[in-house]
């Protein structure tokens, strides 16, 4: 992860199709389109897991389907904890099939139509799954396979977020992403002197701010001034030791622009 930092390479994240949208054939062309957009610039294909609860395609079933190419060290899956373990399995057998080396482990959203990964399933006595306990379910069951990292919310209540954090750190952590960042957040900061890992800054690149204010727990109201490649020069400048992870971007407006702010 540091020679992504290092070589400004931008991870990009894709939404993967609603398994119930109405306009499927649609929306997985629009998938490929932005993947092979991503991959032909360099970036890193962040591919997402069940988003807020919607129930998705998976980027283990997308890629084959599809016909994608995998080009080493460009493809990253989100994995939460709202699958079965075979599920759960079958994915990461797949990712690994394919030349998938990163994962971002997530507790995740899920809905009552998602089963969640029992503890007893993968070894864990307590009473819930979290992300600490899937990134060491995938340390344990696939070593050597995957560049797992986890993600960091300033917006959470900072003494039960870091304490969290110490435990990923000892499940094996290997990089973080955070919650979208709006400027300068002296939270993230603290968070690197303890991690002491690659950090990726998620920049919110959509001028919803509805959308950014689910994401964050808080609302934003719609009428604040915000422009997302604003934030984005700013966050480069901010945090230079950090790489940059980039949601909601637009590939007509935005993307042809964003390899000029990090430079």
């Amino acid at each position: 992860m540091k020679h992504h930092i290092e070589n400004k390479v931008y991870h990009i994240e894709i939404l993967a199709p609603k398994q119930n949208s109405e306009k499927l054939d649609e929306d997985m062309a629009k998938f490929a389109e932005k993947w092979n957009t991503v991959l032909d610039a360099g970036y890193v294909a962040c591919i997402t897991d069940n988003p807020m609860g919607n129930l998705s395609f998976q980027a283990t079933e997308l890629i084959p389907e599809l016909g994608l190419r995998v080009v080493p060290d460009q493809v990253s899956i989100h994995l939460n904890t709202f699958h079965t373990k075979q599920n759960l399995d079958d994915i990461l057998t797949t990712a690994a099939g394919l030349g998938i080396t990163q994962v971002l482990c997530l507790t995740g959203d899920g809905n009552e139509r998602m089963p969640k990964l029992a503890p007893e399933a993968i070894g864990e006595t307590g009473n819930s799954v979290t992300s600490v306990e899937l990134l060491k379910y995938i340390r344990k069951e696939y070593p050597g396979k995957f560049n797992l990292g986890v993600a960091f919310n300033p917006y959470e209540p900072q003494d039960h977020e870091m304490e969290k954090m110490h435990r990923k750190l000892d499940a094996g952590a290997e990089f973080i992403t955070t919650q979208p960042i709006l400027g300068r957040d002296e939270r993230v900061f603290k968070m690197m002197e303890v991690a002491k890992l690659p950090v990726i800054i998620e920049a919110w690149m959509s001028k919803k701010l509805s959308l950014l204010s689910s994401c964050v727990g808080y609302t934003i109201p719609e009428d604040t001034p915000y422009d997302p490649m604003t934030n984005l020069g700013e966050l480069n400048k901010i945090y230079p030791a950090c790489g940059l992870y980039l949601s909601m971007v637009l590939y007509k407006t935005q993307f042809p622009f964003i390899r000029d702010i990090w430079k």
